[in-house]
């Protein structure tokens, strides 16, 4: 299969998914991926990490984005506190707490998810959900999404022996589902998740929801696509659907 993004500095190669037909199964990340969460976690750091002493950093996207986005609990929980990891976990358990406040006022689903929803659904494919959100996060997510009838299986990475950016978790996910990697795809919105599903050897088509295109690309997925609305993805998915007919 040959890789390009589109619009990126790979769009002189062509992509093509038929050699991924007919398909199984459908992956999603949860966080940027479902729904844009981002400016959610970033406002619980905001209110939280100057109670730490981070009262001369800015606390900003771009803060946010190389520090936090896409990374697990744990690992963030060692660069905030790198001699007393104990604590940081404390830390993120408490933050997680007032994320899920948050959520429950400010949750939206990303453009086109229930009409891409549909079209799974019609199709009769496998679909799981693979995060490194604490559980209770993902499946809180989901519920307010209206998606908990919808996923047949929820992969935490925490649950897993290694997290994203090891393919682990979406390895876990084919087992669980009973599926190849041959016929199934990943949405995903992080570079340490795209890493993640690019390493489990399918193809992965990368959300532009918040993270900087230019870093999306250097984890090499197959398309980059600005949500599930972007032409390229219903091209892309009607290819398959000839492919499969």
């Amino acid at each position: 299969m040959t890789v390009s993004n589109g619009d990126s500095a790979l769009e002189d190669s062509k992509t093509s998914l038929l050699g991924y037909a007919p398909l199984e199964a459908v992956l999603f990340d949860v966080d940027g991926t479902l729904c844009d969460t981002d400016p959610i976690h970033l406002q619980a750091f905001q209110i939280m990490l100057p109670e730490i002493g981070f009262k001369d950093v800015a606390i900003d996207e771009e803060f946010f984005i190389e520090n936090m986005a896409g990374k697990h609990n744990d690992d963030i929980a060692r660069y905030l506190f790198p001699n007393d990891i104990p604590r940081g976990l404390k830390f993120m358990e408490d933050k997680e707490a007032l994320f899920r406040k948050l959520v429950s006022e400010q949750l939206t689903a990303i453009d086109g998810l229930y009409k891409l929803r549909k079209w799974i659904e019609d199709r009769g494919l496998k679909r799981a959900a693979v995060t490194n959100a604490p559980r209770e996060n993902a499946e809180l997510m989901i519920s307010r999404l209206g998606l908990s009838d919808f996923f047949q299986a929820v992969i935490v990475g925490s649950e897993c022996e290694h997290a994203k950016p090891h393919p682990e978790p979406y390895l876990k996910a084919l087992d669980v589902l009973k599926v190849s990697k041959e016929h199934t795809i990943i949405f995903e919105d992080s570079v340490s998740g795209i890493k993640a599903g690019v390493a489990a050897g399918m193809p992965v088509f990368g959300l532009t929801t918040r993270n900087p295109e230019h870093a999306l690309i250097q984890a090499k997925p197959s398309f980059l696509i600005r949500n599930y609305e972007d032409p390229k993805l219903w091209s892309a998915l009607e290819d398959l659907d000839k492919k499969s007919a």
